[in-house]
């Protein structure tokens, strides 16, 4: 009995939408992360990108368990004297709010070539919009 490696050229992609309204942030990203890895997929392989592509609506809307809103704290250093920087979620939200979602979820990708090329298949919206109804993007429900 040999081992199944998924080659490349096999991989079928499919598109999927989360909606992440008045869901929890790390549920939301668990969901995304794992449809873009590909591991719902029964030919998931490791070493090769098996993922699909992932929309995530309503960003602006998603939540945060506990006093994470205001507790909790992102940082990063330019590496020049008084070059760091903080936040909470509050501020990024006002700021930009999909970064909330696109940091949560790149968190749990690999950090390689192959993370990095997963991460591209990743589509954050704020609003209840986007432009990849042509792709006809399957419903996927947060668990």
């Amino acid at each position: 009995m040999k081992t199944f490696s998924a080659k490349p050229h096999e991989v079928e992609r499919k598109w999927y939408v989360i909606d992440a309204k008045d869901k929890i942030l790390g549920q939301v990203a668990v969901e995304a992360a794992r449809l873009l890895r590909g591991k719902h997929k029964p030919i998931f392989t490791s070493h090769i990108d098996t993922g699909d592509f992932v929309v995530v609506i309503n960003a602006d809307k998603v939540v945060l368990s506990g006093a994470k809103e205001h507790q909790k704290i992102y940082t990063r250093f330019s590496g020049y004297v008084g070059g760091q920087k903080s936040e909470t979620p509050r501020m990024v939200r006002e700021r930009r709010p999909v970064l909330l979602v696109e940091r949560a979820v790149y968190g749990m990708l690999p950090k390689t070539r192959l993370g990095k090329a997963q991460y591209t298949k990743l589509k954050v919206y704020a609003g209840a919009g986007h432009p990849h109804e042509a792709q006809q993007p399957a419903e996927h429900a947060v668990r």
